[in-house]
């Protein structure tokens, strides 16, 4: 398979370790922290080491490779209760993207019922952390291109919101997926990337990722957007999420709502890509999506230099939910739900 328009990986094990490419050092900084305890790779999610609900997922299931590790290694009777906590610990590290809780309990049903006579299981846990991680990749490459095949009118730009590429997942990305496919094929010109505040993945990130494969980027500020819709720059956002409900709503990168908004005001098409892994069928619809509450020092300084006036209150929420009703396709490795509903999710969800 090619790799054009394909040359980064965030995630990596080697030598028997987890290491992680630092995003909050990019777009400066390329630096690899390398992780040997589960807790320190939940630490390492909680503070956006790594980031996007598919790495998320990824990363969490090396971790409870490496739990299993250090819990051999200490010994003792009482292993499977630490291990539970180390999954806790680990599931705890972000609430929204259920990509997490599904690795974990993925990992969980391996590392519990493994055999008594299982001759080497952390071989058997490494195998299946990597499963997860190849499969990602795979299920991106089959999202590229369905959600390109959408993409008719060849020669407009798109906007993306936040950063959906290799960093966001095992590699390649989903959202960032289809608009390497769609350029690859020559259907689209140009990226425009939001900004994204406050931790501006769009800028630091997205842009990074496209400039580094050869992409044409134009990045903007968030409030730029639907002026960039009246100007007929775009005729397609295509953005990631971190969790769908039953009937289609997505909960994204905060943001993504107000893009939505915008673009059903002007015509231009929204567009969804995410693995099934993604789709929360749990929760009948986007009300109940529990949305991740940041630290206010986010909104209120830049780095470590403040930057709001003294005594200035902040509300961050990391995600909004954007209902079913503005989403023209959700793009997922078993198929696309064009205007998705509660039944059509139900009956791509049922696919082999």
């Amino acid at each position: 398979m090619s790799t054009a328009f394909d040359t980064i990986r965030a995630i990596l094990w080697e030598e028997g370790k987890l290491k992680l490419l630092d995003q909050r050092l990019l777009p400066q900084q390329e630096l690899y922290l390398e992780y040997e305890e589960p807790r320190a790779v939940a630490d390492a999610i909680r503070k956006m080491v790594v980031r996007g609900a598919p790495a998320i997922g990824i990363t969490a299931a090396y971790g409870v490779v490496l739990a299993l590790k250090q819990r051999i290694a200490e010994g003792g009777s009482d292993m499977a209760a630490k291990l539970e906590q180390d999954l806790a610990y680990l599931a705890d590290a972000r609430p929204t993207a259920v990509n997490l809780a599904w690795a974990l309990k993925r990992m969980g049903k391996v590392l519990f019922n493994l055999p008594e006579e299982t001759q080497d299981p952390l071989a058997v846990m490494l195998a299946e952390a990597r499963a997860i991680h190849e499969e990602d990749i795979a299920a991106n490459r089959r999202m590229g291109e369905l959600g390109a095949a959408l993409i008719t009118e060849a020669g407009y730009g798109v906007l993306t919101h936040c950063n959906t590429g290799s960093l966001a997942t095992g590699g390649y990305g989903t959202a960032l997926g289809v608009i390497r496919s769609a350029f690859a094929q020559q259907r689209i010109s140009r990226v425009y990337a939001d900004e994204t505040r406050p931790w501006l993945q769009g800028a630091r990130l997205t842009a990074w990722e496209l400039v580094k494969d050869g992409i044409p980027v134009t990045l903007l500020a968030d409030g730029a957007a639907a002026a960039l819709m009246q100007q007929g720059r775009v005729k397609w956002v295509i953005v990631g999420s971190d969790r769908i409900s039953a009937n289609g709503d997505v909960a994204n990168k905060i943001g993504t709502y107000s893009a939505a908004v915008a673009a059903k005001y002007h015509g231009v098409k929204v567009m969804v890509v995410a693995p099934t892994s993604t789709v929360d069928m749990s929760l009948a619809s986007g009300d109940l999506i529990p949305i991740e509450q940041r630290g206010a020092e986010e909104v209120l300084s830049l780095g470590a230099q403040r930057v709001a006036a003294e005594g200035a209150e902040a509300w961050n929420p990391a995600f909004d939910v954007t209902p079913a009703e503005l989403v023209d396709a959700i793009v997922t490795e078993k198929g696309v739900v064009l205007n998705p509903t509660a039944e059509k999710m139900a009956q791509m969800m049922e696919k082999s």
